[in-house]
């Protein structure tokens, strides 16, 4: 069975301890430093939660799985995009049909331009319609 690139993994490659924190902010987006200094003012600032936070850190890395190798992103654009799909996927089903809007603009565009400059493969292009 193939991974979800959806799932909360823990990322052990970034982590400190477990991985967690590293793992929040790859599911999140945001960066890895804000939420460990979140994790830490959450466990100071509140004194009667103070032992469950870092309860709630082991159970979170005893329970989530380690993040498969084959989930590594190709690039920074790759990361943006899936981290985008696990917090708003309307967005991203919007985002995607927008790219394939603008795809199918340009190509139109480079046609356009290729055919009015050349009858003969105008013609052509029109035959094959």
């Amino acid at each position: 069975m193939e991974p979800r690139r959806t799932k909360f993994y823990l990322d052990k490659k970034n982590g400190k301890v477990m991985g967690v924190c590293a793992g929040l902010a790859d599911y999140t987006g945001l960066d890895v430093t804000l939420i460990r200094i979140g994790f830490v003012l959450l466990m100071v600032g509140t004194g009667t939660m103070g032992g469950f936070g870092p309860l709630a850190y082991f159970i979170a890395g005893w329970m989530a799985d380690d993040r498969p190798r084959e989930l590594d992103y190709a690039d920074r654009e790759d990361k943006k995009f899936w981290q985008g799909v696990r917090a708003k996927p309307a967005n991203s089903v919007r985002e995607v049909r927008a790219r394939f809007r603008d795809i199918d603009r340009r190509l139109a565009d480079v046609e356009v331009s290729v055919t009015s400059q050349n009858r003969r493969l105008a013609d052509e292009i029109e035959a094959l319609r």
